[in-house]
């Protein structure tokens, strides 16, 4: 029976995060977009486009999220230390908690969608513009 050979030293691995040459084109396929280095990556990352993206992101996500939390903290505060508001029939046998409960279901679509719109009105041009800028090697 054959033995075969394993290696025993780890495989090299370069210190960079993208490589500096692009991947060569299979025949008959578009060429490959250029891949940026490192440097460029951290010349966009330093670039006022760049923080005007990470700006518009924040600025929506950031709040809503704290906003979002506080919401859905206020409902177990509620849940725990409020049994008879919580208790309180609004109409047959549905109550306050209930009704909020299910406030908890529509609000998180309501911000997922939110977001999505954002995303897509104010932070995919932006990040679109960017990625064709370090794509064409400009």
């Amino acid at each position: 029976m054959e033995q075969l050979s394993v290696p025993t030293a780890p495989a090299p691995r370069g210190d960079s995060v993208a490589p500096d040459a692009s991947p060569p084109s299979k025949d008959g396929e578009a060429p490959a977009p250029h891949a940026p280095s490192t440097e460029e990556f951290l010349q966009e990352q330093a670039s006022p486009e760049f923080g005007e993206l990470r700006k518009a992101h924040r600025s929506f996500a950031f709040p809503l999220t704290i906003a979002f939390i506080v919401w859905y903290l206020a409902y177990v505060l509620l849940s725990n230390y409020a049994g008879d508001f919580m208790g309180t029939q609004l109409f047959g046998n549905i109550n306050v908690a209930l009704v909020l409960g299910l406030a908890q279901f529509l609000t998180t679509f309501l911000i997922a969608w939110w977001y999505s719109h954002h995303a897509a009105t104010k932070l995919d041009p932006k990040a679109e513009a960017i990625k064709s800028r370090m794509e064409g090697g400009a």
